[in-house]
């Protein structure tokens, strides 16, 4: 079997300490006490041309006179000295180097142009580098720790971290809990040279990690991280806390999706796109990961409940509503053998009230499970409410009962293979508080959680992660097709060095990528050409647009007037938008506005929702595109979702579903659907045509009317990146 590359990294044969200490205070010191400690079976060779021994271990004045080879360097050494030791690193045929020190790339010109030449160097010889900046790595099962956090129990469990401490509250939650062991940790610090979808690969691979956690605060190769997030989600389940949801975007944008794609909001979507477990709040990171870990993901969002009291029955109803699960319908099959066992008070439609059926008798939890995970219309099942405390509420000759129970539950569970988890009064984070019922079925493999609401995050979490395995690959299109007529667009925009396509420009290429254009466009350049525009258009009522590449913002200029329904009307308007655009210019630049004309066009039909349809190129991700509800409040509304391209026809139809106002697509108070098959082949179109065009930076639709049938664009912007050509 071929080993990662970063194998030797993480299961190292020797390691160095350069920058070993005797100060207990040091990291140079306390990273071989570790080592040490953990009995790490291996060769540890301090390095420390001061010293000639360190805790009973000889010391070497560099890396050349170590006598044998060496995979690992800890590097503990000061910045500045770090080009020198990554070429000693080379010399010796050193694997890979963690670099502890910080003052490169985050802390200006200076430390930047430092990380370079370490950078530069470690390239040249082959050494891959963690870091720098780094709080280090470990694992477990290789016994290497050199970050020096105690009692880590092995396990399955993988970390990925921008923030030590974030990583040490993780460590710590985890040996409260009792039963989640770690696999390895990576401190990704400035990811100067090993990426992060380079670590999500070893990970994929590692045979020791079954979920991984990452806390990302930003990444250099976002692109590269979704395709790594794609394969490694149909084999593993990946947790993402994303910190920066509070980003106000990118200022410089000049359309509306630019505005509103702050990062947040784009990773959101495109990482859950790619397959990621999205954890919302930090309490939750560490129980997703156990969830996931331990349980089967779900074959459907259809869950069952069983509780032993209405309260909990009506709250874990609510939060799997709430959390877009589904109270699986039980079959009368199914609630006749319930009947059959619990008293005619038991509520036996979903959720499952026991009133009282397990007070003097847990066992009968047992028996309900059993019915429970027959029926094949359950594909998960939550347990709440006492179980596990009958012991400490009512009586401790219930304990062994319950103690046989949890065994039962346990056993039923591996039958089926059906995800099963506990929610109990009694159910502390703290393994050495709970009950011994839960520390057993725990013990068994199934979860338990002292919040109802944490429970059933984790259901939607498994939902979320076997609908990212059954989802399928995107297909390679091959060299995606480049319009003829967009081609000569971009060549007239470069020869005038535009970086504005004009709305008629915009619209023939929106054309050639296949989108429905409701109503056609004449650019006129006079007031007399907007009147034959408009008769010949049949003289119905016209919008009159202005076009210009100076006037990206119609309606703020004046530079739109709607509902034109005489010659004398379509004159007046023609007027005054050129005088509105060259006071707009006047007031925004300091030369007069370039003006082509102004497009006439007839006024959409009455009704429709308006909605907005959007690509930009995000620096991290690339082009990502965005739906949501238009029309002028789409800034202060912000009801946006967005997707990495190239699209598939599902993530268009996931993109329908998610927005907040979903339902007003399908119709309210009497209105009928919109056509979302219409709204998807647009949204396939925009992908298409701005995958085949890389030099389109902005697009904006905004509104997009949805009708009953088919779709209506009423203003296409589109903006290109700057050209060589371009002027100042």
């Amino acid at each position: 079997m071929t080993l990662n590359a970063l194998h030797p990294i993480f299961y190292p044969s020797a390691i160095a300490i350069v920058g070993a200490s005797a100060d207990p205070t040091k990291r140079g010191f306390r990273a071989i006490q570790k080592l040490l400690e953990d009995a790490f079976e291996g060769a540890i060779y301090p390095v420390n041309p001061r010293e000639t021994e360190i805790l009973g271990l000889r010391a070497y004045a560099s890396l050349a006179q170590i006598p044998g080879p060496v995979d690992l360097a800890l590097v503990c050494t000061p910045a500045k000295t770090l080009p020198g030791v990554i070429a000693q690193c080379g010399a010796k045929g050193v694997k890979g180097a963690v670099v502890l020190a910080g003052g490169f790339a985050e802390a200006g010109a200076e430390g930047r142009l430092l990380e370079d030449l370490m950078v530069a160097e470690a390239r040249k010889h082959g050494v891959r580098i963690v870091g720098p900046n780094t709080s280090g790595i470990f694992n477990t099962h290789a016994k290497c720790n050199i970050v020096g956090f105690s009692h880590l129990q092995p396990g399955g469990v993988g970390l990925l971290s921008q923030s030590g401490n974030m990583a040490l509250s993780l460590v710590t939650e985890a040996q409260a809990n009792g039963y989640v062991g770690l696999s390895t940790y990576v401190g990704i610090g400035n990811e100067s040279d090993i990426r992060f979808h380079e670590y999500l690969e070893y990970f994929r691979e590692d045979a020791n990690t079954s979920v991984v956690i990452a806390y990302v605060e930003g990444m250099k190769e976002g692109r590269r991280f979704l395709d790594a997030v794609r394969r490694f989600a149909r084999q593993k389940p990946l947790v993402i806390y994303k910190s920066g949801r509070t980003s106000a975007g990118r200022s410089s944008a000049q359309s509306h999706t630019g505005a509103l794609a702050g990062d947040y909001a784009v990773s959101e979507g495109v990482l859950r796109q790619a397959g990621a477990i999205l954890a919302r709040k930090s309490d939750e990171i560490l129980s997703l990961a156990e969830a996931l870990s331990l349980l089967e993901p779900l074959a459907s969002r259809r869950v069952a409940v069983l509780a032993d009291g209405g309260g909990h029955a009506t709250i874990a109803a609510d939060a799997l509503t709430e959390h877009g699960l589904a109270l699986a319908p039980l079959s009368e099959q199914t609630k006749r053998a319930l009947a059959a066992i619990l008293p005619t008070s038991a509520a036996l439609a979903n959720p499952v009230d026991v009133a009282g059926g397990t007070d003097a008798d847990p066992a009968v939890f047992g028996e309900c499970v059993r019915i429970l995970l027959q029926d094949a219309e359950v594909d998960g099942l939550l347990i709440t409410g006492l179980f596990g405390g009958y012991g400490v509420r009512f009586s401790s000759t219930l304990t062994p009962i319950e103690l046989e129970t949890s065994d039962r539950i346990a056993q039923l569970h591996r039958e089926h293979g059906k995800p099963v988890l506990v929610h109990s009064l009694y159910g502390s984070l703290y393994a050495d508080l709970r009950p011994p019922p839960l520390a057993r079925i725990r013990a068994a493999g199934i979860p338990v959680y002292d919040s109802l609401e944490r429970a059933v995050r984790c259901l939607q979490a498994l939902a979320e992660f076997g609908e990212a395995r059954r989802r399928p690959l995107l297909k390679d299109a091959g060299a995606v097709r480049r319009a003829r007529r967009f081609e000569e667009v971009l060549a007239i925009c470069k020869a005038e060095g535009r970086t504005v396509v004009l709305e008629h420009e915009a619209r023939q290429a929106l054309e050639d990528a296949g989108v429905e254009m409701l109503a056609p466009a004449i650019v006129a350049a006079t007031a007399d050409a907007a009147v034959a525009a408009f008769k010949s258009l049949g003289g119905v009522p016209v919008a009159l647009k202005i076009v210009s590449r100076d006037v990206i913002h119609k309606t703020d200029a004046g530079g739109v007037k709607l509902s034109l329904g005489d010659e004398a009307a379509v004159r007046t308007a023609f007027a005054e938008i050129m005088e509105n655009a060259k006071r707009y210019a006047r007031e925004h630049l300091d030369r007069q506005p370039d003006i082509a004309g102004a497009l006439v066009t007839p006024m959409a039909p009455k009704g429709g929702v308006e909605v907005i349809v959007g690509v930009v190129r995000d620096p991290s991700y690339g082009p990502v595109l965005m739906f949501g509800l238009g029309g002028v409040l789409v800034e202060v509304l912000k009801d946006v979702v967005f997707r990495s391209l190239p699209l598939a026809e599902e993530d268009a139809r996931s993109m329908l579903a998610e927005i907040r106002a979903a339902q007003i697509l399908d119709g309210v108070r009497g209105a009928p659907s919109t056509d979302k098959d219409a709204l998807v082949r647009l949204m396939l179109g925009i992908s298409e045509l701005c995958s085949a065009f890389p030099e389109i930076a902005e697009l904006d639709l905004n509104p997009v009317l949805a009708y009953p049938k088919g779709v209506g664009i009423l203003d296409a912007r589109i903006l290109l990146d700057a050209l060589p050509s371009h002027r100042p």
